[in-house]
């Protein structure tokens, strides 16, 4: 029920603003929705994204690495940065996804994974990407398609740093030998390709 819930609600709120959206034009948006892994695995098999790379911003600290960011001082998150062809998919869809796939509603936490760098963001790169996370935050919000508040930031992006070569492609690499990809991930991913089974690549 919650997720046509949730596809009437984006239809609703695209077909407002899509006048507004360039077309045939490569955009980015940087996503925190708990562990980078999950949420790059998701949006590698999502039609219109071109790339999906995992990595670190929010924060105050240089070239952080990831043990740096586990432990929570650098104020960074966990991130995946799309690029992606809005002639295909547009932000709103996009985000469609992003509030499906994760719990928009607990703070600086996604199930185990526990800490600021597992917050939920959306780290825009211009005042229209902006207008659309807020106007969609702000739906969401009002139809209280969650008993809880949302506590998703809502950000300027600032400087993107690539985590480390091992963590890419990580759940397609090591998706059935890692206990967290078939725990955490495998379910999530599962579920995602069945309510989106219209927009896989």
């Amino acid at each position: 029920m919650r997720n046509s819930f949730l596809m009437l609600l984006f239809l609703s709120i695209t077909l407002q603003v899509n006048a507004t959206q360039g077309k045939d034009n490569l955009e980015t948006i940087t996503l925190g929705a708990g562990c980078f892994w999950c949420v790059e695995a998701v949006y590698q098999e999502l039609n219109g994204v071109e790339t999906a790379v995992s990595g670190y911003l929010g924060g105050h600290v240089d070239d952080p690495s990831y043990k740096a960011v586990c432990a929570g001082n650098t104020g960074h998150a966990e991130v995946v940065q799309l690029t992606f062809d809005n002639s295909i998919i547009s932000l709103e869809e996009i985000l469609e996804v992003f509030f499906q796939v994760h719990d928009p509603t607990t703070l600086n936490r996604q199930g185990a994974d526990i800490g600021t760098q597992y917050r939920s963001a959306i780290f825009y790169e211009n005042d229209e990407q902006k207008e659309i996370a807020l106007k969609l935050k702000r739906a969401l919000s009002v139809a209280k398609v969650w008993e809880n508040a949302i506590v998703t930031e809502v950000s300027l992006a600032s400087t993107f740093y690539k985590a480390e070569n091992y963590h890419q492609d990580y759940y397609a690499i090591n998706g059935n030998n890692n206990p967290y990809c078939s725990m955490v991930i495998t379910p999530k991913i599962e579920k995602f390709r069945k309510v989106f089974e219209e927009k896989l690549k």
